[in-house]
């Protein structure tokens, strides 16, 4: 069997201008690759171009280092971990605690089961729950027995009577 030379040198030319093109390929589409990640990474300019640089310079070693150095989360991922840190906060401070013991409370209770300090009180008129320093009842806008009275004085306050405890369930402006 005869080899003739040209044909030899030819195969080798083409495989070697393969090769060179399927290089230059990788090598081009490694420093896309990194300008992507690193953009979806950081926000920082110079980060970006460090480490463009790092692989377009270096090659095989340089994404290697890229991939050691580069953040480990994008920051979409950071985004979201931060919105369920948020979350997680948010519920937590939701639930009140007891003045009295510090021990978590519901918003509907009336004293804390642990420790029995009065956290609210009823009004005396729909029966709804009120924090206990609130003069007004915020459902149907009715004063809280004791609180203050607007123009006042101490001598109308004194002549007032005190209304019976049948009354105090009554709907003003009914008959009992």
């Amino acid at each position: 069997m005869n080899f003739d030379p040209n044909l030899t040198s030819t195969i080798f030319l083409v495989a070697t201008a393969f090769s060179a093109a399927f290089i230059a390929a990788l090598w081009l589409s490694l420093v896309f690759w990194t300008y992507r990640d690193i953009r979806k990474r950081s926000r920082d300019a110079l980060s970006h171009i460090l480490a463009v640089l790092v692989v377009a310079i270096l090659f095989l070693p340089g994404i290697i280092i890229y991939l050691i150095l580069r953040p480990q989360r994008t920051t979409e991922e950071e985004y979201q971990q931060t919105l369920e840190e948020e979350a997680l906060l948010q519920t937590i401070e939701d639930n009140p605690l007891c003045p009295g013991c510090g021990r978590r409370i519901q918003a509907d209770w009336v004293a804390c089961p642990s420790c029995h300090t009065r956290l609210r009180k009823r009004c005396h008129n729909c029966g709804k729950l009120m924090e206990l320093a609130w003069d007004l009842c915020p459902s149907c806008a009715t004063a809280a027995p004791g609180s203050r009275r607007e123009n006042m004085t101490l001598d109308d306050a004194l002549q007032t009577p005190l209304p019976d405890e049948g009354e105090l369930l009554e709907e003003p402006g009914e008959p009992g």
